[in-house]
């Protein structure tokens, strides 16, 4: 099942996308909005899930192109947003380029932190930068959303659930040049964390066949930058934490309420040939191999898009697909 958010108010409406991301149907019948369905999830899915079958059928009445520039976010606010650095593969590079040592509890506990979520920018807005001297860079990630989940879950709990009840793509905006000062204030981020992407689907995890398991999706997530092949890597490889770990990370002192979102971090992976999921990875080897960064953080007027293909070729969860740009006002 594949759903989707049309830009209306500040929630959107909800919608049932067929597998092709051809064609949509309205599911306020059912539910006005995702965070609505997510929070009577129970009872709502095989609702949502016939209203589906009858679309795939060609059955649907209200039946309607499929438009990703018309969506927003999945979720267009969400009540929390929590990004993980899953793949510590990328914690290791970033920390060997700058001569720090790896402390061994990155292995064995994952890193988080809780980014803004009163502000998604949908699949194929322009996104917004007051200066490129702030060192934009994109960062390509998986994300799940999830029901309830209770303080002190395990990640063996969050499996035999299934409290995982949607995934999506993310582009994890960055300000790379506003990072450092920020950290070592020790407080986190704020002003380097601008507002995050997501795909214009969000597609439950049964959709995604055998290409879904061990809560890791198991596919390259595709950047380009301007056209151009930037990076490949694949989402399922070199993912030391896995999605259930992840979240039972985040629940050890807190409840999850229905809707919040958790991504992966930056996808990387050990084979150097697939390509990098951001820029600041990709300076980082050229600092290790050459001595120095070559590959320029991003400019007004680029263009960033990101996918992640089936075994057939076909877009799963359409294409974020963005043009960076000076504020709207």
């Amino acid at each position: 099942m594949k759903l989707a958010s049309l830009k209306s108010g500040r929630d959107g409406r909800l919608v049932v996308v067929d597998a092709d991301l051809k064609h949509y149907a309205p599911a306020g019948g059912i539910a006005a909005t995702l965070q609505a369905a997510l929070d009577d999830w129970a009872r709502l899915r095989p609702r949502l899930r016939d209203l589906t079958v009858t679309l795939e059928a060609h059955q649907a009445k209200q039946a309607l192109p499929f438009e990703p520039a018309a969506c927003a976010a999945p979720l267009p606010r969400a009540y929390q947003w929590v990004d993980g650095s899953a793949y510590v593969n990328h914690v290791e590079l970033v920390r060997k380029a700058r001569g720090a040592e790896m402390p061994a509890s990155f292995w064995t506990e994952p890193l988080v932190y809780q980014g803004g979520s009163d502000d998604f920018l949908g699949p194929t807005d322009d996104a917004p930068f007051s200066s490129e001297e702030f060192g934009i860079d994109l960062e390509a990630e998986v994300a799940v959303v999830v029901g309830d989940v209770a303080m002190g879950s395990s990640a063996d709990a969050v499996r035999e659930r299934g409290d995982i009840r949607l995934v999506m793509l993310v582009n994890d905006w960055s300000l790379r040049n506003l990072i450092p000062a920020e950290l070592g204030k020790g407080f986190g981020f704020y002003q380097s964390k601008p507002a995050t992407a997501f795909s214009p689907v969000a597609v439950t995890p049964d959709e995604l066949g055998d290409d879904w398991r061990d809560c890791r999706l198991h596919l390259p997530v595709r950047t380009t930058i301007n056209g151009a092949p930037f990076g490949a890597p694949d989402a399922g490889v070199d993912m030391t934490f896995d999605f259930a770990e992840l979240i039972a990370h985040c629940a050890r002192t807190r409840n999850l309420r229905a809707g919040s979102i958790v991504g992966s971090g930056t996808i990387s992976n050990y084979d150097r040939s697939r390509g990098s999921a951001c820029i600041a990875e990709r300076r980082m080897l050229e600092q290790l191999e050459c001595g120095a960064p070559q590959t320029p953080f991003l400019k007004f007027g680029d263009q960033v898009r990101i996918e992640v293909l089936d075994r057939q070729g076909r877009s799963i969860f359409g294409a974020i697909e963005q043009r960076v740009v000076r504020p709207w006002r």
